[in-house]
């Protein structure tokens, strides 16, 4: 396929998320599933220029002067993929397969630079109502923060330190330019793509097969470390889910103590016994998923609570996500997340730590949940970020770069170049009466 038939089939599934409010990772499949002639770049680039027209749905709904599949995907091109007025014009002059040349109008709004006067939810490409929860978490900063969170992302990976060191998986993938992360020990990085550029499939590399390295979010790696779990505690993770942040602890523990894994959803906690296996782990037990704990309770060093929470922190990823969020969905999400930290503090043995970590930049779901439970739970106490960084081993500027306060820290791609994360380490008193 030219670019201009990619473009065409971009518009197409865009009308199809539209019409059938579907998820867009499932367009793009149904798409290319009823479009066998197209190969492994054609998906590629269709599944860009989607992305990137929902990453970038506002500010360019407001330059071009309208929402539609078309104007969205046009805009993509001509305003973020370099093309400009002629070269779009002449993509969809020279194949057959393209959409409807440019009118005028069109090509004025592409040529024409973001009025700096739009309003700040268009330029931060979020969600209006949800400005004002922005502002309040990031300040002046907020349109800089939104924009940032409608960027592509890089590609991160977690050496597993039970299979392999960082140079060593680092040589393994030379081809790829992997570079260290900044702040987390364990992380690499593949820079983010552009245009019709895709990332490399890394799952079918020798070394993911051996266990060498997982694929994580370098603020994944880091909320994880932050749990300061040490070889010989017992550890909980409440909210496994996959076994991401499982699986880093149980490297970071160098397979000493234990870690009891849990989901109350068994579907998301299917994948993990492959996962373990595949990392060389020999300290995690999985419990089932709903399965009772009682016998944990009271007993653990360290419980990790991986909330589920609204995923505004990874919308460079999943962009679909912050159009579909609504006041009511987060409502839910605040019930789910007290009751959750209510239940893992039964956990947490005296002078023990549960951490709560969140993929989001919403107050609400974040610093507003520590306050509200720190409230209930009188016998609990935030550890302050610089310390927990310090017990965790990570250089100070992380804490720098980071939006930290007295309760949490919160890490931003514009911040700390890693999803939205938001960590809270709290302590349980010791009772010394």
């Amino acid at each position: 396929m030219r670019l201009g038939g990619r473009l065409a089939a971009a518009i197409e599934v865009l009308a199809a998320i539209d019409a059938q409010h579907r998820p867009v990772a499932e367009a793009l499949k149904d798409w290319a599933r009823s479009h066998r002639f197209a190969g492994v770049q054609d998906r590629a680039a269709i599944g860009n220029l989607v992305y990137d027209a929902l990453r970038w749905r506002s500010s360019l709904a407001f330059a071009m002067g309208g929402d539609t599949p078309r104007a969205l995907v046009l805009g993509v091109a001509g305003r973020h993929w370099g093309l400009g007025v002629e070269g779009l014009a002449r993509t969809l002059a020279e194949d057959p397969h393209a959409p409807a040349p440019l009118d005028p109008a069109e090509a004025e709004r592409i040529a024409a630079p973001l009025d700096p006067a739009a309003p700040g939810h268009v330029r931060a490409d979020v969600p209006e109502w949800l400005a004002p929860r922005f502002a309040a978490t990031f300040g002046e900063a907020w349109v800089e923060e939104g924009a940032a969170l409608a960027l592509r992302p890089p590609l991160d990976l977690r050496v597993n330190r039970l299979k392999a060191d960082r140079e060593r998986a680092q040589k393994a993938l030379a081809r790829y330019s992997p570079a260290e992360t900044r702040c987390s020990p364990d992380g690499l990085r593949i820079a983010p793509t552009a245009g019709d550029a895709r990332h490399p499939n890394l799952e079918v590399e020798p070394p993911f097969q051996k266990g060498w390295f997982e694929i994580q979010d370098e603020g994944s790696q880091l909320a994880t470390l932050l749990v300061g779990a040490r070889p010989g505690e017992q550890v909980l993770d409440l909210c496994a889910g996959g076994g991401g942040k499982t699986l880093a602890l149980a490297s970071v523990m160098g397979n000493k103590g234990q870690v009891h894994a849990t989901d109350a959803d068994r579907v998301r906690l299917a994948p993990i016994f492959e996962r373990l296996k595949r990392a060389g782990t020999r300290n995690v037990q999985v419990h089932e998923a709903g399965a009772p704990l009682d016998d944990l309770r009271g007993r653990m060093d360290r419980v990790l609570i991986d909330a589920p929470c609204t995923g505004s922190g990874t919308w460079r990823r999943r962009p679909d996500a912050k159009w579909r969020l609504s006041e009511r969905a987060l409502d839910q999400r605040l019930r789910e997340q007290a009751a959750l930290l209510d239940e893992a503090a039964a956990f947490v043995k005296p002078g023990g730590t549960l951490t709560y970590v969140t993929c989001s930049v919403i107050p609400d779901e974040n610093a507003g949940q520590v306050e509200a439970f720190l409230a209930r739970r009188p016998e609990f106490a935030a550890v302050p970020p610089a310390d927990a960084a310090a017990s965790a081993a990570l250089a100070p500027d992380f804490i720098d770069a980071a939006y930290a306060s007295p309760i949490g820290l919160q890490m931003t791609p514009r911040r700390t170049g890693t999803d939205g994360f938001f960590v809270s380490t709290l302590r349980q008193r010791v009772d010394e009466s």
